[in-house]
């Protein structure tokens, strides 16, 4: 079976690019949706779970950056340039992966205190739970598109033109 890069990546170096590339992020937004309901249900304005928070937003926006300049550089330019890509399923599962840096790095640089300083604990509140909620809708759609065999849309007669 043919499969998408996304697919390709995680199956690779088995367990390596699987942790790296999935399980690490994941964990990351996972912890951050279950501390941001806590924070946002219980008012919580400080203790472990506020640091908690914190902390995995930083790394977490920090870590998919250095992902994301990693797979751009080495994945997606070189696909491009050398028209490698397994169909348009391919470049979306890729794009939407990828496109979580435009979720995760605000979140980190918000923590860090470089954005959004003007703006009210609840305001920060509120966009903080917007991005995290941003970045699983967009992993979410690269993980589908990711798992579609490319040969499927590439044998379909109104896709003869995708070779």
């Amino acid at each position: 079976m043919n499969m998408t890069h996304y697919m390709s990546l995680l199956s690779d170096n088995q367990p390596w690019n699987l942790i790296i590339f999935m399980a690490i992020p994941v964990i990351c937004a996972e912890t951050l949706t279950i501390t941001e309901f806590f924070i946002i249900f219980n008012r919580v304005k400080q203790g472990t779970v506020k640091t908690i928070n914190k902390l995995v937003g930083i790394f977490a926006g920090l870590y998919f950056t250095g992902i994301f300049i990693y797979l751009f550089v080495n994945a997606v330019i070189p696909l491009t340039t050398s028209g490698g890509w397994h169909t348009w399923v391919d470049v979306v599962a890729v794009g939407f992966y990828l496109s979580g840096v435009l979720f995760l790095l605000p979140i980190s640089l918000m923590e860090l205190g470089l954005i959004f300083r003007s703006k009210s604990e609840e305001e920060k509140l509120k966009l903080h739970f917007m991005l995290v909620g941003g970045f699983l809708v967009v992993a979410h759609i690269a993980m589908i598109f990711g798992m579609v065999n490319p040969e499927i849309i590439n044998s379909m007669p109104s896709m003869q033109d995708m070779h």
